[in-house]
């Protein structure tokens, strides 16, 4: 389904993993995809630097046109326990797993409200609902997401603009694959996730069927957060 005036979906994170199975879903979906990465993409941009992040959409406004379509799903880890974690490893997931989604949206909503149409869905996770020692500032960043994403719903919800969230659970990509054996044996469905099926539900998310879904958390962990 095109987006209305010609807009894009625009996907941070999305030369990869989670990021990249997106990118492709909702192309097969009619929508124009642009993706956006630190140094890979369609266009590059350090989402946590809110400088760079302005500049990058009005590259993308210019080579494209407006963004009407946003996922946030540029992320990060750092992980380490609490007591021994360092302010840079703490700063920097909170800024582009957290402040980066913020800076995206903020430029994003300028380019909604003049079509009066938007989706935007945020890639959270599952320990933003259920904590991993050692994530502290990722499981911080994720939960913050997910406030992010029911109060752009509430401001938003009259200006035909939706914004809800996915929580991942233990999806087969480069960031978990150091942790998804020991992950495992808590998932009730028994396996591992695979991006695709993410990628799935930010198709229905995005789509004119999830016109009055808003504010909302979809899990797709496989029933680990139940």
């Amino acid at each position: 389904m095109p987006v209305p005036d010609g807009g894009v979906a625009l996907v941070t994170g999305g030369g990869r993993g989670i990021g990249k199975a997106i990118a492709q879903r909702l192309a097969e979906d009619g929508f124009s995809v642009v993706t956006l990465g630190r140094t890979s993409g369609d266009v590059q941009a350090d989402v946590g630097d809110p400088d760079s992040v302005e500049q990058v959409f009005a590259d993308v406004r210019e080579r494209f046109g407006p963004v009407l379509v946003l996922v946030n799903n540029a992320g990060q880890r750092q992980d380490g326990l609490a007591i021994r974690m360092k302010a840079g490893q703490w700063e920097s997931v909170i800024d582009t797993n957290l402040n980066g989604a913020f800076h995206c949206i903020r430029h994003a909503l300028d380019d909604m409200l003049g079509a009066r149409w938007g989706r935007i869905v945020n890639i959270s996770s599952v320990v933003a609902e259920r904590a991993n020692a050692g994530q502290s500032n990722y499981g911080a960043a994720k939960a913050g997401m997910l406030s992010l994403t029911r109060t752009i719903a509430r401001e938003m919800a009259r200006k035909g603009i939706t914004s809800n969230a996915v929580t991942p659970g233990v999806i087969e990509t480069d960031m978990t694959i150091d942790v998804a054996d020991k992950l495992l044996a808590g998932v009730p469905a028994g396996r591992i996730g695979r991006p695709e099926e993410v990628a799935h539900a930010v198709s229905f998310l995005c789509s004119d069927g999830a016109a009055y879904v808003n504010g909302a958390t979809l899990a797709v962990d496989g029933a680990l957060a139940a």
